[in-house]
């Protein structure tokens, strides 16, 4: 096993060990996270609008 492989395992294990042991903070976090990115997917539309207005 490579090492870029064994570093997805940890990780996923790690996500996986966090959601089950801590659901409503990793809910919050995902939250979190798509809020940040519906933020800026709103900045970028806000641009080509002006951009092309």
């Amino acid at each position: 096993m490579n090492a870029k492989k064994a570093l997805i395992l940890v990780g996923v294990a790690l996500v996986l060990f966090y959601v089950i042991t801590q659901p409503g903070q990793a809910a919050e976090a995902v939250q979190g996270i798509l809020g940040w990115l519906q933020d800026g997917a709103e900045a970028i539309i806000t641009f080509v609008r002006n951009l092309f207005a």
